[in-house]
């Protein structure tokens, strides 16, 4: 079965690389725009950002974005389905795709149970409320791609039975190869890469445990790595340099450019690079490096 039209398109739009960021979530518009537009002159396919209920709001934000360059595909990593009702997200993502043509893709997520009752909501039946969710957003636009944030193999089944792919985050290469085998060959499987252009073991592995660290506090994410073999000892903590250079790749562009392969050879359409740094010029400055050996 040839992948729907709409998900060819989006694959093409796309290309092999582009990137995520919260590095300007909080910054004025005006940094935000600086940035987007220096990573789209860069050459990458698209830029993601995720949100936080009462820090962000994706949809307002993309849409500075997209004023702000002319080719580069906007996507939300996630847009958080306890955020908003699902027709308030239907038509703002409706707005963006009708708006700018083929340069947004709308990505839904179920966040975490910490971040989602810090807003005042309880956390609950997490699968369930995604499927709630979904039909909530009733008929989607034609020119309106759907992705869902998923690790395990249930979210992974209803990515691919109801939405046109998944986007992926904290993962190495051998889930994305799991997450492939689930979703077949004609959805559209985009996974988040951590990265830091530093080839001194001691100082990237503290940057990266200064991401690692929090996220090791999310079950979701921790269940999930269990699945892939990492036991209490990696999972501890900030974690282990096991687990670290897993989640983060690390080294001279060449190296990183090696991670972002295997995450293709294992299926990915799409692979975003996700820069660690103090500082949206740190940001910058790596994707920079990068361009020469990841883009065509």
């Amino acid at each position: 079965m040839a992948a729907p039209q709409h998900v060819t398109a989006t694959r093409q739009a796309l290309g092999g690389v582009g990137v995520w960021t919260n590095a300007v979530q909080r910054e004025p518009a005006s940094a935000q725009r600086e940035l987007v537009a220096r990573i789209e002159a860069l050459g990458y396919g698209s830029v993601w950002q995720g949100e936080v209920v009462g820090t962000n709001d994706v949809f307002a934000q993309e849409a500075v974005w997209l004023a702000a360059t002319e080719r580069i595909v906007a996507g939300t990593g996630i847009a958080n389905i306890w955020a908003r009702h699902p027709g308030t997200a239907r038509a703002a993502a409706a707005t963006l795709a009708d708006a700018w043509p083929g340069r947004f893709v709308l990505g839904l997520g179920v966040s975490h149970a910490p971040a989602v009752e810090k807003s005042g909501q309880q956390y609950s039946h997490p699968l369930q409320r995604m499927r709630d969710y979904l039909d909530g957003l009733g008929e989607r636009p034609a020119n309106l791609p759907v992705v869902l944030a998923a690790l395990r193999p249930k979210m992974l089944q209803l990515a691919a039975d109801r939405a046109d792919g998944v986007h992926t985050y904290f993962v190495p290469p051998e889930h994305t190869a799991q997450a492939r085998g689930v979703l077949g060959p004609d959805r559209l499987l985009i996974p988040e890469q951590a990265v830091i252009v530093e080839t001194s073991p001691q100082v990237a592995r503290a940057v990266a445990r200064r991401h690692t660290i929090y996220y090791l506090q999310l079950p979701n994410y921790v269940n999930n790595l269990r699945l892939l073999g990492l036991d209490d000892s990696d999972l501890a903590g900030a974690g282990s340099d096991r687990l670290v250079d897993a989640i983060v790749a690390w080294g001279t562009p060449a190296d990183i450019a090696e991670r972002i392969r295997a995450h293709r050879d294992a299926g990915a359409d799409h692979v975003l690079v996700h820069p660690l740094g103090d500082s949206p010029g740190d940001i910058a400055r790596q994707l920079e490096e990068l361009a020469p050996v990841l883009l065509p």
